[in-house]
């Protein structure tokens, strides 16, 4: 299948670059790091010059502290490397002449998208398998044991929430031969959602809200599902791949 093909030429692309084991190592680092964080920091506190009083005044540790960690950490710069990975896998080779080549094999336009986007969702699951696997088991030495269905409803929401983004810079990356311009749309967009996110009865539905349900879960809560907010973070993906594909088919290179 000419998809497959264009896939392949992308992950390998990813590992020949070192793309793929920088978000690897980089969130599975995090993935140690997030309950050890949590379990250190009235530690941490005593360790600093003239702060040593703050460290009383912090509450022991809980499960759920190692789980925020755990969720901020991994969204926070999964998120920073999607736009990283992202905003140059179409404006880059548009720039450097590159895509123009690849597109004489003959390969679809759809296919090379497809093939981008499904790299990009290859990479991060693959990364935050490992992140999760690593926290799930220095939370479970540290704290306690939390229920294995849980934790990967929560690994699932992140990995929704970084392809987001991701889709939207990919999209913004059709757009422009500039990466610089590309990552630019993309943070604009975090901006964006995280000011809806604020407005009471608007951010019930943006991305954010699948942080808190993902949480709840993985601590063996029954939360209020966020329906809505899989439903926008679905509909933003799709319309973000639909409409690079609307540009893409219609560009010349």
């Amino acid at each position: 299948m000419i998809v497959l093909v264009a896939l392949r030429k992308e992950l390998l692309e990813q590992w020949r670059t070192y793309r793929f084991l920088v978000v690897l190592a980089t969130l599975t680092a995090f993935g140690f790091a997030s309950p050890l964080l949590a379990k250190m920091m009235p530690q941490l506190f005593e360790l600093i010059p003239g702060a040593e009083g703050f460290s009383q005044l912090i509450p022991s540790p809980t499960t759920r502290d190692a789980v925020d960690q755990y969720i901020r950490n991994t969204n926070q710069f999964g998120v920073l490397l999607g736009l990283l990975l992202a905003m140059g896998m179409v404006a880059q080779e548009k720039e450097r002449g590159t895509l123009a080549l690849v597109l004489v094999k003959p390969m679809p336009r759809w296919a090379v998208l497809a093939a981008k986007f499904a790299a990009l969702g290859i990479t991060f699951a693959a990364s935050l398998t490992a992140a999760s696997l690593a926290a799930y088991f220095y939370t479970f030495v540290l704290f306690e044991a939390l229920p294995l269905g849980g934790w990967l409803a929560l690994s699932g929401l992140l990995l929704l929430f970084v392809l987001v983004y991701a889709a939207f810079t990919l999209f913004a990356s059709t757009l422009t031969r500039s990466q610089a311009v590309a990552g630019g749309m993309g943070f604009g967009l975090i901006l964006l959602l995280a000011a809806l996110a604020a407005i009471p009865t608007v951010g019930e539905y943006m991305p954010l809200q699948l942080m808190g349900w993902g949480a709840a879960l993985a601590l063996g809560q029954t939360p209020d599902p966020a329906w809505g907010a899989l439903a926008v973070s679905v509909g933003i993906i799709v319309v973000s791949l639909v409409a690079a594909w609307a540009v893409f088919r219609r560009q010349e290179l």
